[in-house]
């Protein structure tokens, strides 16, 4: 997933989108364990992609902060 095209979703759907991809990361994890994952890099790109959804929400955050505190 590239950061342009979370940066167009909304904050509920990238909270959405961390969950599942939380999930699917416990998923990967559990069959890699079991010997049931082919594709062990899969984790990995699950990983990134949701530190890029973390980072993302953080950065709205703290721009919802920055633009509170300035309004005071």
């Amino acid at each position: 997933m590239k950061a342009k095209e979370l940066r167009d979703r909304t904050d509920e759907a990238l909270t959405e989108l961390e969950k599942t991809l939380q999930a699917e990361i416990f998923q990967a994890r559990f069959k890699n364990f079991t010997n049931r994952l082919n594709d062990t890099a899969s984790i990995i790109r699950t990983r990134r992609d949701l530190a890029r959804v973390k980072t993302i929400l953080t950065q709205r955050a703290q721009a919802k902060g920055a633009a509170a505190a300035e309004g005071k």
